[in-house]
């Protein structure tokens, strides 16, 4: 792509039809190095600001309960906001290839400095509900020596975080952010031996807003660190290129049914590429005005309550949410006109069909679903409200491709004709470069670990492309469940399960056999006024499922299903609790044994504690019969 800061030739060039699946041919038609597209994430706000100066560009919510109190910030005012901070960090050294970490819940100073990082070095958003030992070797890896983060009246607990981390010496610099809307004198920050330590605003209020001191960056140099949403094992971090991120930002920007005005609503935090491609990047694009969410996203209690009003008074179009956002909003009574609700966008966990329907019949308005993940920078496929495909997560995005695979034992790669399900490989200008492995003379170090091959990516995740360009997912490659060498998809036992008017979510997994190596069991979480039992719905679902092998052994009812910080399910903790169940029952004839099961590198290790060391023969000779990775511990006595 080649860079400008100024309006393509000729309008159509950035702006084809894009209503429908029907569009994608003619848009592709046109090459995509000959949209004139920006070249950095720099380059794309510069134009916004000069197109748009005192439009608003965003309004931060500081809490649910002050949702008409928001504070703003106009094209032009982001811009200078940018530059300031942008010329802070070059003036405490950051340069092209240095990374700078941003660890805080979403509030009006962090979207700057989000971006700031992105011109004067590299962006590392980070968890900061990660442990401290994972966030130090996210650090680490990253060469992150300075880190922006929440003060102890924005996130108290974030803040001891950055605190412990600075003290340890990780860090050179703590650039401090104030909650939106602070009221009254900052609280005085503590001095810590080696470490610049200030709040954020105060420390760049002196520098220049008009301009950017450094080099600024080009489509090639990376844009941003994002780890991979683990949460046991250090996740990787994946590396993107300022191309990566500008290309899926207009991809998700070319869509014929928002125009300039339209409002977006935000919630998710910033540590995830969807909150920063979907809701600050795509919106350049048009100069659109984003409503942003206080620093507890969909999690503050007052939020859902008042949503309705919120739509109404920012004139929202179009929002994103995970599942269980639309099955709440679904049974709230609508107290305001919503007319300005074009449709809601939903990700990050498989939708169930009740809440599609639900949220449609309470609303009338359709949710439409997408499909992505961090090493393809964000998004990947796109669904169309005005043409639904009923199992279908969307159509392939423009100038991405996506095609499944099947990957033989000695790692080669089969391609697979349409609607057959295989792995899901995906190439073009948004798959990223590599995960960051370290550091040399010449900056961050990058490698695709085994998920890039001539140019595709491995994603990992199974499903079918349908000639049209559909894609449907059939599960994670690595969530099959293998009996007796069989493969079960969990997908079909979920569906099944899911079909049942009393079950709202639903996790598939294996749980250890002796016989078997697998059997399958589910996790189910059932409506409020459910009476179905865990019995109803292994009777339910083994007349559903397409084979007798894949009916579930058990069911088990759960108040939530476990998921990330993003919403997504988390499975591994779901296997871990099938492994401590299984190996329990299998140890039942042993007295006063205790199992304990967890996620260890994304995989589950079992530690099985027996009262006696008399009981340790009997104890490995029961364990022996399981491919479960365990270890076995006498109880220390007490006397």
């Amino acid at each position: 792509m080649t860079g400008t800061t100024t309006h393509p030739p000729a309008d159509e060039l950035w702006w084809p039809r894009y209503l429908g699946p029907a569009d994608l041919s003619s848009i592709e038609a046109v090459p995509l190095a000959d949209r004139g597209l920006p070249g950095s994430t720099y380059d794309l706000l510069v134009r916004a600001a000069r197109s748009w100066p005192e439009r608003t560009a965003l309004s931060v919510l500081p809490t649910a309960a002050r949702w008409a109190e928001p504070e703003s910030r106009t094209f032009s005012g982001l811009l200078a906001d940018v530059h300031r901070y942008a010329n802070l960090l070059h003036d405490l050294g950051v340069r092209r290839e240095t990374a700078v970490a941003l660890m805080a819940p979403n509030c009006a100073e962090l979207v700057a400095a989000t971006l700031a990082a992105q011109l004067a070095g590299i962006a590392a958003p980070l968890n900061g509900g990660l442990s401290a030992e994972h966030l130090g070797e996210l650090l680490d890896r990253s060469g992150a020596r300075v880190l922006v983060t929440a003060g102890p009246d924005l996130a108290p607990a974030i803040w001891e975080t950055a605190r412990r981390l600075a003290d340890g010496g990780a860090l050179d610099a703590l650039l401090v952010l104030r909650p939106t809307g602070a009221d009254g004198p900052a609280e005085p920050l503590p001095a810590i031996d080696g470490v610049r330590v200030g709040y954020l605003h105060e420390l760049a209020a002196a520098m220049d807003g008009a301009a950017f001191a450094g080099r600024a960056p080009t489509d090639t140099d990376l844009a941003a660190f994002f780890h991979t949403g683990g949460t046991t094992g250090t996740p990787k971090l994946a590396a993107h290129t300022h191309g990566n991120e500008v290309a899926d930002a207009w991809m998700l920007a070319a869509n014929s049914l928002l125009g300039e005005d339209a409002v977006l609503f935000a919630a998710l935090p910033l540590f995830h590429v969807n909150a920063l491609v979907v809701t600050v990047l795509a919106p350049l694009f048009r100069g659109q005005r984003v409503v942003w969410t206080g620093p507890l996203g969909y999690r503050d209690p007052g939020l859902l309550g008042s949503f309705w009003k919120i739509v109404e008074h920012y004139r929202i179009a179009t929002m994103s949410g995970v599942p269980t956002v639309y099955a709440v909003l679904s049974q709230l009574p609508i107290d305001a006109d919503i007319s300005s609700l074009r449709y809601a966008m939903v990700g990050a966990s498989p939708l169930p069909q009740a809440v599609r329907e639900g949220f449609h019949a309470h609303t009338g308005v359709t949710l439409v679903e997408g499909y992505g993940l961090t090493e393809a920078t964000c998004a990947t496929a796109r669904s169309f409200p005005d043409d639904p495909r009923p199992g279908a997560v969307g159509q392939r995005m423009p100038y991405q491709q996506v095609k499944a695979v099947r990957i033989g034992e000695d790692g080669t790669w089969h391609d697979l004709p349409a609607g057959e399900v295989g792995v899901l490989a995906i190439s073009g200008p948004t798959v990223f470069p590599g995960y960051v492995t370290g550091r040399n003379e010449h900056g961050p170090v990058l490698d695709g670990l085994g998920a890039l091959r001539d140019g595709w990516l491995d994603t990992g995740d199974l499903g079918r492309v349908d000639p049209d360009g559909f894609v449907r997912l059939a599960g994670r490659a690595k969530d099959l469940i293998i009996r007796g060498g069989h493969n079960l998809d969990p997908a079909v036992i979920e569906e099944a399960l899911l079909a049942h008017p009393a079950v709202t979510g639903a996790g598939a997994v294996g749980r250890p056999d002796e016989h078997a190596g697998e059997v399958p069991v589910a996790y189910v979480t059932t409506a409020p006024d459910a009476v179905a039992t865990a019995e109803d719905l292994i009777t339910w679902a083994a007349g559903r499922v397409p084979e007798r092998a894949a009916a579930p052994k058990d069911v088990v009812i759960l108040d939530t299903l476990p998921l990330t910080d993003v919403g997504k399910p988390y499975k591994p903790a779901l296997r871990a609790d099938a492994a401590r169940r299984a190996l329990t029952d299998a140890l039942s004839g042993l007295d006063g044994v205790e199992v304990h099961a967890a996620v260890d590198g994304g995989s589950v290790a079992v530690t099985v504690t027996v009262p006696r060391e008399a009981d340790r023969d009997a104890a490995e000779t029961v364990l022996s019969r399981y491919a479960v990775r365990w270890t076995l511990r006498v109880r220390q006595s007490t006397r």
